[in-house]
C-alpha cells in the first residue's frame, strides 16, 4: 500500500520532489566543492584502512572492504580523485534535474554506503533513508522534471537506439 502511495500518488510526486531537490543540491555542491577544489582522496583512502570499521568485539567488520581499498583503491586513487567528485556531481545534477533520478539515486546509495564502509558516518544514514524512499517511487520521483519525457523516450527504443513504437511509421 505504501509503494503504491510512493509510485503513483500526486502529493508523493510533491514531496518527492522536494526531497530529490534537497538530497540534489547536497550531491551536487559535494561535487562541485570536490572538482573546483583540488580534491585528493588517498589520505581518506589511507586513513579508513588504517582505522577501520570495528565491531564491539574489536573485530574489523568489513574486512573485505579494507582489502579492497588497501589492493585497488589507494594503488588507483587518480581514478578515484576523478570518479567521486564527477559521480557526486552528476548524482546531485540528475535529481536536480529529475532526469534517469531512479540511477542517479542507486549510484548516490552506493557511494553513500561507501562511505560508510570506510567509516564515515555524517549524513549518509539520513540521506540512504530519503534515497531508499525515492528509488522504491520509480518513475514518481522524476515526474516532475525531465523523466517525463526522458523515460518514456528510452522505454521506445531497443537496443540498438531503434524507436520500436509500432505507431511510428519507419521509412526506409
Amino acid at each position: 500500500m505504501f509503494n503504491k502511495f510512493l509510485r503513483e500518488n500526486k502529493i508523493a510526486t510533491g514531496i518527492l520532489t522536494v526531497l530529490r531537490l534537497y538530497l540534489g543540491y547536497a550531491w551536487l555542491t559535494a561535487g562541485l566543492h570536490k572538482l573546483t577544489g583540488g580534491f585528493d582522496a588517498t589520505g581518506f583512502l589511507k586513513g579508513a584502512v588504517v582505522n577501520p570499521v570495528k565491531g564491539p568485539d574489536g573485530a574489523v567488520v568489513f574486512g573485505w572492504y579494507v582489502d579492497f581499498l588497501k589492493h585497488f583503491a589507494i594503488p588507483n586513487a587518480g581514478i578515484f580523485n576523478t570518479l567521486i567528485p564527477v559521480g557526486e556531481f552528476l548524482v546531485g545534477l540528475g535529481l536536480i534535474l529529475g532526469c534517469l533520478t531512479t540511477a542517479a539515486m542507486f549510484f548516490g546509495l552506493v557511494m553513500n554506503f561507501a562511505y560508510m564502509f570506510a567509516g564515515t558516518i555524517s549524513t549518509n544514514p539520513m540521506d540512504i533513508l530519503l534515497g531508499v524512499f525515492i528509488v522504491a517511487a520509480g518513475l514518481n520521483a522524476g515526474r516532475i522534471g525531465l523523466d517525463r519525457w526522458v523515460i518514456p523516450f528510452i522505454r521506445k527504443m531497443d537496443i540498438k537506439g531503434n524507436n520500436t513504437d509500432p505507431t511510428i511509421k519507419h521509412t526506409a
